[in-house]
């Protein structure tokens, strides 16, 4: 892609630009409300917010369980001392 030039507009007490629609497309942010920003080497890199860890693992694991693939695969096991344990 050729460099586009931008306008830094004030925006209160600080600076912005406006991103064509086009350009976030292209990089997978068209309908994103946030930006991870670093500077690198003199640039300012913007990319997509890592996912939290195990995002979405709740929900896949109420999917598994409604769907009922949640049993145990080796079955209720104890080990060889635990009959003098008290819970």
């Amino acid at each position: 892609m050729q460099a586009i030039t931008l306008t830094i507009r004030a925006i209160g007490n600080s600076k912005g630009i406006v991103l064509p629609k086009p350009v976030l497309a292209l990089v997978g942010l068209e309908g994103a409300s946030n930006v991870a920003m670093t500077v690198e080497r003199g640039a300012i890199i913007l990319r997509k917010p890592a996912e939290p860890a195990r995002a979405g693992w709740a929900e896949a694991a109420q999917s598994l369980a409604a769907h009922g693939g949640d049993e145990l695969v080796m079955g209720e096991f104890g080990n060889q001392n635990d009959a003098g344990l008290v819970w």
